[in-house]
């Protein structure tokens, strides 16, 4: 519906005024830097919900709390206030963020709205669904935190129940050795497809965890080849990553489905990313 009198802009202060103009409007958005709204329209007069939830004045939403343990980011942060942090942000979560478009829309764009786009999972999603990162979510009686890799429900829409907001990013910290990060985009659309990450961690010149993950229309991980190499000493046999390879290769054989420039291009990103490891 285009701006008119007939819209409504509501200014919560709290969560307890969101949810009480959320129950009497079931129809408002909750309404963050507006980059997902607004980037599709090329009119002079823009074409909003009736009712908007403005989630501008909820402090909560912008909080930024680091421990040990974690880094815990309000859904209203920004991803250039994300990438401000420096070094008390994960590398591999720098390095997806900072290919996210240009400065200035990194300045109005958020995580939550980053994480929160309905029709597939955005740039954020594959580092943080590799870091074991939790998601809270708030409704208005309760708040409950999920993982982030069950952030999409099986049917493939977000796990937000009726009138439940995003509120928190809860990152852990644990160090990692290597990581890598690439972006993919649609060869016929030139938007973005989803981006992947390999992540490593060792111990005495032992593999103890691996990761990789993809996130865009799926989530594609093999955790029983990322298990053949773990407990592997490094740097690796060649062999050792060539069969991994060959497994990954089978496994998307398995899922089927996938685009062959964007099945190669994934392969080709692994490969590169286990030369970092082998002898």
């Amino acid at each position: 519906m285009d701006v008119s009198l007939n819209n409504q802009v509501f200014f919560p202060a709290g969560f307890g005024e969101l949810f009480s103009a959320w129950s009497k409007f079931p129809d408002a958005v909750p309404f963050a830097g507006g980059t997902e709204i607004m980037r599709r329209q090329g009119g002079r007069v823009p074409c909003l919900p009736r009712n908007i939830l403005c989630l501008d004045k909820l402090a909560d939403l912008r909080r930024i709390t680091r421990t040990e343990r974690y880094l815990e980011l309000g859904a209203m942060v920004t991803l250039n206030e994300i990438l401000r942090l420096g070094k008390a942000v994960p590398e591999v979560f720098i390095r997806c963020l900072e290919l996210i478009a240009g400065a200035h829309v990194r300045n109005i764009a958020t995580i939550g709205g980053n994480l929160c786009y309905k029709a597939r999972r955005l740039d954020a999603s594959a580092p943080l669904i590799g870091l074991d990162t939790l998601y809270e979510l708030r409704c208005v009686s309760s708040a409950r935190w999920i993982a982030a890799s069950r952030f999409f429900s099986f049917s493939e829409s977000l796990a937000l129940n009726e009138q439940e907001l995003l509120t928190r990013i809860r990152i852990p910290l644990e160090p990692w050795d290597y990581s890598a990060y690439k972006k993919f985009k649609c060869h016929e659309t030139g938007e973005v497809a989803g981006g992947a990450v390999f992540l490593v961690r060792s111990e005495k010149n032992t593999l103890t965890d691996l990761r990789i993950v993809f996130a865009g229309d799926e989530v594609l991980r093999d955790k029983n080849s990322e298990s053949l190499l773990i407990g592997k000493r490094l740097p690796l046999d060649r062999k050792d990553a060539v069969s991994f390879g060959e497994l990954w290769n089978a496994y998307l054989d398995g899922v089927g489905n996938q685009d062959a420039l964007f099945r190669s291009s994934l392969l080709k990103f692994i490969t590169a990313s286990l030369e970092a490891l082998v002898a």
